[in-house]
C-alpha cells in the first residue's frame, strides 16, 4: 500500500483538576468535577484532532473546540458556558487560540469539510465533538452504537447540542478478537484501519489503529491521557466501568510495547506536539 499520513492537530486546550486525566481508583466525582483542587492546581492540556491521509480517502479523528467557546481566541467564561452547560464548565474549562479551530487548519491545508471522506468520533465528550458542526459537510460521520446509548443513559456528562441536526452513522462493533473485549469495526475492509473498542472510560470509545507496510500507529484517545498513563497504568478518573477501563489500559500498554507500534498517542498528553507520522 502507498503511504498514510497521519496530521496531530492541536485544537485548543482544556484546563481540568489533575484528577480526572490521572485520578485512577483515587477519584471519585468531586474530585474529577474540580470542586476539591485549587485554580492554580489544575492543568491545561490540548486536545488533540487527527487528519489521516489514506490511499482509500481522507479521515479526520475527532474535532476539539468549537471556535464559539473562544470567540475572539482568548478564554472566554460566558462564550463556553453558553455553548455546552454550567456543569460542564466547572469540569472542563477551554479556549482555542484563532487559526487552531478545525476548520480553519483544514482550510489552511485547502481542505474543505466535504472533502473530508470520514469523520470518526471516538466518544462523545464535549472537547472531542464540541467541533463537530464545522465540519457536517464530512461525507460520512462515524459513531458507535454504543456511545449514542451510553450518551443517552448519562445525559449530565454530554451535550447532545453539538450532534443533534447532524447526520451521523452508527456502526455496531463486530466480534473480530481484537482489543480487550474482542470487538472492532474495520473501517475499509482491509484491515489498515481498524476502530478498536476500548470500554470504560465511556461504553462505545474506540481506538485508530492505523497499520501500513507490517507498522502501526495507536491513537487511544481517552483511553489514558498521557503516555505515562500506560507506562504507570494511571486510569482516567473519569468511568462508566473501572473494570473495563483498566482492561483497556493494559490493552494499549500492550500493543505500545511492541516493536512495530511508531506511535501510540493520547488525546490529550502534553508532552505530544503538532507533528506529521509517514508510515
Amino acid at each position: 500500500m502507498n503511504q498514510i499520513r497521519i496530521h496531530v492537530l492541536h485544537c485548543g486546550e482544556v484546563c481540568v483538576s489533575p484528577y480526572l486525566p490521572f485520578g485512577g481508583e483515587n477519584c471519585n466525582l468531586l474530585k474529577a468535577a474540580g470542586l476539591t483542587t485549587k485554580r492554580e492546581d489544575r492543568l491545561w492540556l490540548p486536545i488533540s484532532a487527527y487528519l489521516i491521509e489514506h490511499p482509500k480517502g481522507r479521515i479526520l479523528v475527532d474535532t476539539g473546540w468549537h471556535r464559539a467557546i473562544s470567540p475572539e481566541g482568548v478564554f472566554d467564561k460566558r462564550a463556553q458556558i453558553k455553548h455546552m452547560s454550567l456543569a460542564l464548565y466547572i469540569a472542563n474549562q477551554g479556549k482555542i487560540e484563532k487559526g487552531a479551530a478545525i476548520d480553519e487548519q483544514l482550510a489552511a491545508m485547502g481542505i474543505k469539510p466535504s472533502g473530508i471522506d470520514y469523520l470518526l468520533l471516538t466518544h462523545l465528550d464535549c472537547d472531542h465533538v464540541s467541533g463537530l458542526k464545522l465540519v457536517k459537510d464530512a461525507k460520512y460521520i462515524l459513531v458507535a452504537a454504543d456511545e449514542m446509548r451510553c450518551a443517552q443513559k448519562h445525559k449530565i456528562r454530554y451535550t447532545a447540542s453539538m450532534w443533534n441536526s447532524v447526520t451521523l452513522s452508527k456502526f455496531d462493533f463486530s466480534n473480530t478478537g481484537i482489543g480487550p473485549v474482542g470487538k472492532s469495526y474495520d473501517l475499509f475492509g482491509d484491515g489498515s484501519v481498524q476502530l478498536v473498542n476500548i470500554p470504560g472510560h465511556s461504553d462505545g470509545l474506540f481506538a485508530v489503529k492505523v497499520i501500513n507496510n507490517g507498522k502501526f500507529v495507536l491513537l487511544f484517545s481517552d483511553g489514558g491521557y498521557a503516555q505515562k498513563s500506560w507506562e504507570q497504568m494511571i486510569c482516567p478518573g473519569i468511568s462508566s466501568n473501572p473494570d473495563k477501563q483498566l482492561k483497556s489500559l493494559q490493552w494499549i500498554r500492550d500493543e505500545s510495547m511492541l516493536p512495530n507500534c511508531l506511535e501510540s498517542l493520547a488525546n490529550h498528553d502534553p508532552d505530544i506536539k503538532p507533528h506529521i507520522i509517514i508510515i
